[in-house]
């Protein structure tokens, strides 16, 4: 089965027709979404949709771009919402240093206090790393949590090892579809197939057929038959590997 392991589905561009954008997904072969929250006011609303979606499965956490608002209580009531089970993740969180002037200090301190949790819990994390792969690792050195999914990967295969060393998938999506990607394309081509999972972060990174569009898990299909054109590898196979991976990571979904 195809599984899209990062996919936000509670965001408002899918409010129109969030359950038709569901059935066109299933109807391509996506048989499971994870859906990280990026906020405390979203815990909930992931919550929802994995009690009326028998596909959807849901992480908790606080995104890097969301802890200018974020605050002591926030992780708190993240805390206490993981003790009450049903996520099987704690994300989106990570760092982000790409967007200028979002506190780094903050990130990090935030970044820290997750993986912290995480550990507790025995979650795995679903780490947002853009322009911040060495700093993510740094912290994954210090706090051993059990793995996870560096999502959009694009470091290099040095730091794609690391996190490979230290239980991680990878997370390969959009981005591998543009000729252009070339370092993305050629790590989906040439790391261990054992390395990568799938996703989409629909409705954000939309491929290159669909440049400008709303991003949906349909797409996921596509994706997969990218990566066996660049692998020269059946699309079953990749589908099946990729499958596998996720489960690994988030157990049996």
């Amino acid at each position: 089965m195809l599984i899209d392991t990062h996919i936000h589905l509670d965001a408002a561009e899918f409010d129109p027709d969030r359950d038709a954008v569901i059935a066109r997904a299933e109807a391509a072969g996506v048989a499971r979404f994870i859906v990280p929250s990026v906020e405390r006011g979203n815990f909930d609303t992931v919550a929802r949709l994995a009690q009326q979606h028998r596909s959807v499965r849901y992480g908790l956490g606080i995104h890097p771009l969301y802890v200018g608002g974020a605050g002591p209580g926030d992780l708190e009531v993240l805390d206490d919402a993981l003790a009450r089970g049903g996520a099987v993740a704690v994300g989106e969180i990570g760092l982000d240093y790409f967007v200028r002037d979002m506190a780094p200090d903050v990130q990090q301190s935030f970044y820290e206090a997750q993986l912290r949790i995480a550990k507790r819990h025995g979650l795995p994390v679903i780490l947002h790393v853009r322009r911040a792969v060495d700093a993510i690792l740094k912290q994954l050195r210090r706090i051993d949590v059990p793995g996870g999914i560096a999502h959009a990967f694009n470091g290099s295969r040095q730091q794609a090892d690391m996190f490979l060393a230290m239980g991680f998938k990878l997370g390969f999506g959009g981005a591998m579809t543009y000729s252009g990607s070339t370092r993305i394309r050629q790590l989906a081509a040439e790391l261990p197939l054992e390395a990568i999972v799938l996703e989409t972060d629909a409705p954000d990174i939309p491929p290159a057929w669909a440049q400008g569009v709303r991003n949906e898990p349909a797409n996921l299909r596509r994706y997969a038959e990218e990566l066996a054109v660049l692998r020269g590898m059946e699309v079953a196979e990749v589908i099946a590997v990729t499958a596998k991976n996720a489960q690994s990571v988030f157990g049996d979904l």
